[in-house]
């Protein structure tokens, strides 16, 4: 068996970024950027008013009140085409471009008009409310820097900066392969030595809220030639994740039947609990992952090995496992010689602290507990003994097992 962060790091050194496709805006959103949004354009691209007002000479309106002659309008997308004199006042809207001869904006509030004349109240200062020409952005500067995944905010910023097109890595494809004689799909007739299968679903919504497009086989029957079959459908796939089977017992023919077609194993025991038997390994370029058949253990493996790997594929930085500081809410014994994750329920304290209380029963068949669960506590190997308020590590769940 090999540690965790071990057999984490050997995924993610055989992973590369798939490759680059073009997208509009109304696509883009959740994509990994590849290539840098620079602006097509400088915003503003010349000085503008910030408020409602009138566009002064500040030095005609440096002691109030004072009356100017109001010579003209300036409404939002359209300009005054003259000049503002001496004694002058130009009546403007937000967005308006600032007169010649203007350098400041008086807001309407501290003004009162009548006729072709307005009275300043309010001292004006240059450049008082008059957004300079590039305060946003100007052209050819960077907007959004490769690499990011892009957000509303980062879209809206690409379409102010008048780039209609973005560069984005493509959707990984996650091809997802259950296996087992005993597997039968919700809804299906269940018979007397069968269960429902639940991985496939709950691994393809996984690799929906990690960005990637989930391609599902459907279930290999235990026999080599199913198996082989079956696995045909990930050619066109980045990835092909298993769940069961892959193992060395007589039944576990993942190994067996993809070992006939070239597979390389590079490991298939991680020191851990829930998810001991994880394999990795490569069938020709295809990268396979074979998870536990267990569905708790399939979704841990899946928190802890398949986010981070899809965030490989997709041109992220793989994200650090989010461990936060907590205090314990029960008594624990002694932990064993594998890294534990304890599903939990997680809470605030008096004095705001967080808290971590793990389920009593641990086992890993029982999925209604991850499913009440707020996330996972987490016990290094031959973690000792452990009293209620201890400092633990907890690690809440992400979006997608939320």
């Amino acid at each position: 068996m090999i540690p965790v962060e071990e057999a984490r790091a050997r995924i993610l050194a055989e992973l590369r970024p798939v490759g680059v496709e073009e997208v509009s805006l109304l696509e883009a959103q959740g994509r990994v950027l590849a290539e840098d949004v620079r602006a097509r354009l400088t915003q503003p691209p010349w000085p503008v008013s910030a408020m409602d007002g009138y566009a002064v000479r500040a030095a005609d309106a440096a002691k109030v009140p004072a009356t100017l002659r109001v010579v003209g309008s300036a409404p939002a997308g359209s300009a005054y085409a003259g000049k503002v004199g001496s004694g002058e006042a130009v009546r403007i809207f937000t967005g308006a471009p600032v007169p010649d001869g203007a350098d400041a904006i008086v807001i309407q509030e501290d003004t009162e008009a009548a006729d072709c004349r307005v009275t300043i109240k309010e001292a004006a200062r240059a450049g008082r409310h008059i957004r300079v020409a590039g305060l946003d952005f100007k052209s050819g500067e960077t907007g959004v820097a490769t690499g990011r995944r892009l957000t509303a905010r980062d879209i809206g910023l690409a379409a102010a900066m008048n780039v209609p097109w973005l560069r984005v890595i493509r959707r990984p494809r996650i091809a997802l392969l259950a296996t087992g004689d005993e597997i039968v799909r919700p809804g299906d007739p269940v018979g007397p030595n069968q269960i429902v299968s639940s991985n496939t679903f709950a691994l393809a919504a996984v690799v929906r809220e990690c960005g990637a497009e989930p391609v599902v086989l459907g279930v290999a029957r235990d026999t080599i030639e199913d198996t082989i079959a079956k696995v045909e459908g990930a050619r066109s796939c980045d990835l092909l994740v298993t769940t069961g089977g892959a193992s060395v017992g007589d039944h576990d023919l993942v190994q067996k039947a993809l070992g006939t077609r070239g597979l390389a194993v590079d490991f298939w025991k991680i020191a851990m609990r829930p998810g001991k038997p994880l394999m990795w390994g490569r069938l020709g370029e295809l990268p396979v992952l074979g998870l536990p058949g267990n569905p708790v253990s399939s979704l841990v493996c899946a928190l802890i090995f398949l986010s981070p790997a899809i965030e490989a594929l997709s041109g992220l930085p793989p994200s650090s496992a989010r461990l936060l500081p907590a205090r314990l809410g029960r008594d624990l014994a002694g932990n064993d010689r594998r890294q534990d994750y304890l599903r939990a329920k997680l809470a605030r304290g008096t004095d705001g602290t967080l808290v971590a209380t793990p389920f009593e029963k641990q086992d890993s068949s029982m999925l209604s507990l991850l499913a009440q669960s707020d996330g996972l506590l987490v016990r290094p190997p031959l973690d000792p003994p452990r009293r209620s308020g201890d400092p633990v590590s907890v690690l809440p769940f992400p979006a997608a097992l939320v």
